[in-house]
This record gives structure tokens, sequence and C-alpha cells, in this order.
């Protein structure tokens, strides 16, 4: 089997990685193959339309009440013409009639005022009460100590933000106002859906971007460093409504995916095609901190963070196939290293994490540079475990079902085929695999064993049973009466009672 076939369920082009409108940044799975900039606006397009579609059906609607209620006005006319002249009749006053008809008119107006009002209403963001949100930040409040110690962490971001604005000066107020703006702002927006308040962040990433750049002609690499500490000192303070929020399914797909990972746990570095050697000491302490990275990604509050901690994680890997090859890694050795981490690692919450990144991130960042990269393969890498199958490990159907299903494991190396390099530690641990699997297997037979022996015995069982009854119901068991007692030999002798006595042994001195 050669290398291209192996490969034939992991390569991922690099192609694919890119946005799939050819802009040339780097897409996302969360934005259907889009780079940020692309998915914003087929986000916006397909949001016009649907908003045109939604007013066209409105008016539709009102149209058509309208039509309904001048129908039953007119219905109700025909029916009441005889009275109306009658009542027209006994007015003695011209005044009296345009009085009515004026209220008719009135009565008209308003009633069609208020269904053009009811209809605005259904494409107008619904507010909640005050007494619901505060019933609702009751329920997610979380406990003192992660208060405190939040607390703790939003005084020390906002310390060194303010010090860091400092050093722009004029352009430094400035951004610190439409900072503090923006978060009076998103505190009233706490009803909007995820997607919008998404929305309403990336839409101030740019604006404030923008406004560096043009109005004070500030250097790239300052927008860029001004950019990070917005970020860490906005969503430092936004964390705990927008990560992982109780209106979206992410808490699911993190549970799906924990159950997934934990399921493929038998999954070797061959199968993969990984070219790592984790018998080499400094290999296997690159894995064990490239797999610390991606677990340390959940404990991080700001986006920039986690990337920060995915793309430590990703050095890690390529310097472990560099040590392992003796030269530079490919994006073909990455990628199966990288799900090969994954799955080793199976880090925490991963989708919520993901899609924070995703709605959150400053958008430049996973656009372009190596962290987009990185966070484009770690996508791809979640993406394809989700799809795992037999073809894809090159192992038939039969095998992958039995790997699945816990029946069986592939086998462990062994330990006489280390070389004498390896440390003892390396060795005990897979000496102890193996011992594991066969005791397992053993384990394996005796329940298989002991559920035969169950089922024989309760056949034997029966099997005594039917054969008791047979011989029963072809012997039948006749019980006799019981036979009288035999009389004494001198119970007739009725002077018995004349007799001498017994006689007794005597005793004579010799």
């Amino acid at each position: 089997m050669n290398l291209k076939s192996e490969r034939r369920g992991i390569h991922v082009d690099q192609s694919e990685l890119l946005c799939k409108k050819g802009c040339g940044y780097y897409g996302n799975p969360a934005w259907q193959g889009f780079c940020s900039k692309c998915w914003r606006e087929e986000y916006h397009k397909a949001r016009q339309k649907q908003i045109q579609e939604d007013w066209e059906l409105a008016e539709r609607l009102q149209r058509e009440e309208e039509e309904a209620y001048a129908s039953s006005q007119s219905t109700q006319g025909a029916q009441s013409r005889e009275e109306e002249e009658a009542y027209a009749s006994s007015q003695s006053t011209q005044g009296a009639q345009s009085l009515t008809f004026s209220k008719f008119e009135e009565k008209k107006t308003n009633e069609k005022t208020r269904k053009v009002t009811t209809v605005k209403k259904f494409f107008t963001a619904s507010s909640r009460t005050g007494a619901k949100k505060a019933e609702i930040q009751e329920a997610k409040a979380p406990s003192p100590s992660i208060n405190r110690q939040a607390s703790i962490e939003t005084d020390r971001v906002s310390k060194e933000f303010i010090e860091f604005l400092k050093t722009y000066h004029k352009p430094g107020q400035d951004i610190y106002k439409q900072c503090k703006l923006f978060l009076d702002t998103m505190n009233h927006k706490r009803d909007l859906s995820i997607e919008e308040q998404s929305e309403c962040a990336q839409d101030f990433y740019q604006n404030v971007a923008e406004k560096l750049q043009t109005r004070w002609k500030v250097s790239p690499e300052k927008v860029e460093k001004a950019m990070d500490q917005i970020e860490k000192y906005i969503m430092t303070r936004q964390y705990k409504y927008v990560f992982c929020p109780e209106t979206t399914d992410d808490e699911k797909k993190d549970l799906a995916v924990q159950k997934r990972i934990r399921a493929l746990h038998w999954v070797t570095p061959q199968m993969l095609c990984v070219p790592v050697n984790e018998e080499i000491p400094e290999v296997s302490d690159m894995v064990v901190k490239a797999i610390t990275d991606i677990i340390e990604m959940d404990s991080k509050r700001v986006p920039r963070d986690k990337l920060a901690c995915i793309t430590k994680c990703s050095k890690h890997i390529f310097n472990a196939i560099k040590i392992t090859k003796n030269e530079p890694a490919s994006a073909d050795d990455f990628l199966p290293t990288l799900i090969y981490i994954v799955l080793k690692g199976n880090p925490p919450r991963l989708q919520s994490n993901i899609q924070y990144i995703t709605r959150f991130c400053n958008p430049s960042r996973l656009m372009t540079g190596e962290d987009g990269y990185y966070f484009t393969n770690l996508c791809c890498a979640v993406a394809f475990i989700e799809k795992l199958d037999a073809q894809s490990l090159n192992l038939s159907q039969e095998d992958f079902d039995r790997f699945m299903t816990g029946q069986t494991s592939p086998k462990k190396q062994e330990s006489d085929s280390f070389s004498p390099d390896v440390c003892l530690g390396v060795k005990q641990m897979y000496k102890n695999l193996d011992l594991l699997s066969q005791l397992n297997e053993r384990q394996e037979r005796i329940v298989n064993e002991a559920k035969k022996l169950e089922k024989d015995l309760i056949d034997w069982t029966d099997g005594i049973t039917k054969e008791v009854q047979d011989i029963v119901e072809k012997y039948p068991l006749d019980i006799k009466p019981k036979n009288q007692a035999l009389a004494a030999i001198d119970s007739e002798n009725v002077e018995n009672d004349k007799l001498p006595p017994p006689l007794q042994p005597q005793v004579y001195a010799g």
C-alpha cells in the first residue's frame, strides 16, 4: 500500500482551507467555507432578502385582512340598511348624521392603525421585562468565588487597557469611550440571538479599525496591537454572557464530540499515518506539551488567548514531526498529527471554544496569519473526527465496527520490539496495556462461559423436572392405608396384674 493510498482519508488540499469565494483568505466550516468578510456579505444579503420577503408577506396579510374587514363591513351594512334609514329619519338635524359618520370613520381609522402597528411589532426586536432579565441572570449567576476571581481579572485587564491607551493620547480617549458605549449597548441587547450579538461585535471591530487607520493615521502594527487590547478588554467582560449561551446547542455539540472521541480511543498513530515517533523522549515531551496546550484553551477567556493555545499546540506538533523525520514538517504531516492530538487529549468544550472564537475573535486574525491557518486546520480536524469511518483508517468495516463497539482492540506494540534506548517507563506502560488487553479478553471469555453455564444449568433443571414428571405419570405412587398395631402377647390375660414381678439380678460376694 503506497503512501498516497494510506492518506486518502486524511489528506486535505491547502486550497480547501481558503475561502471558497476565492478572496485568498482562510475559510471556516462555521462560515460554510467562507472567510469572515465574505461570510458577512453573504449573511447580509440573505438577511436583507429575508427581511424583504417578510415585509412582502406582512403587506399581503395586511391587504387580505383589510379586504376581509371591508367585506364584513359591507355585509353588516347591507343587513342593517333599513335600521340606518329609520334611524336617520328619526333625527331632527343633519348635524347628528354628520357626527355619527365621523365617529364611524374615526373607529375605522383607529382599527386600521392598530393593525398596522401590530404588523410592525412582528418585525421589531422584542424586549424582555426587567424582572425576567433579573430572573435569568440570577439563574445563571455563578458561585461567589468565581465572581470574585472574574472581578479580579476584570479589574486587572481594565488597568492594563487604560495604561495601554495612554500611549495613544487623543485616539486612546476616543477608543475608551467607544468601548464603554459598546459594552453598554451589549448589556441592553442580551435578548438578541448570539449571531446578532456576534454581528454587533464584528461591526464594532471593523469600525474601530477603520477609524484608527483613516482618522488617526495609526500604523498597521499599532492598529493590530490596539485591536488585541480592545478585544481583551471587551471579551473579558462579555465572556460569561456569550460563551456557550443557553440559547444555542453548543453544549449538546460538546457532549457529542466528547462521546465520539471517547469511542475512538483505540485509534493508533499508524492508522492515521502520523509521522511521530513517541519512543523518542524529545518527541514524547512535545506530544505531551501539545496536548496540554489544546486542553488549556478552555481556561482562557479572550478569543486571542484561545487562539494562542492552538498556535502553541501546532508549533509543538511541527517540532515533534521535525525531530522524528529530521526534516521540516509538511502540511500533509501536520493535519493527521493534529487529529491524533485531539483524539488523545479530548479537549473539554471543544465545539463551544471553536464557536466562541469564530463569533467574537478579531476577524483579521482568522482570515490571515499563522493563527488563522492553525485554527482552520483545527476546524478541519474536528470535522474529520465527526465523519471518521473505516475507509479513512484503512480498516475493513467489520474491524471498524468491532473496535467501535469495544468487542476487541488493535494489538498493542510488544515490549520486546523496543529499542534499547527507550526508557523503562514506556516499556512498562506498553506491557501494562498489553496485560490489560489480555485481561479484557479473558474477562470476555469468562462472561461468555458463565452465560453458557447458566443456560446449561437451566436446561439441566428443566430436563430433570421433565424426567421426574414422566416417571411419576408412568408409575403412579399408590399409598395404602395404615395397618393396625399388633396386640401384645398377654393382652388377653386379664389376670396379668397377679403375675410376680420380673426377676432382678442378684450380686453375691465371692
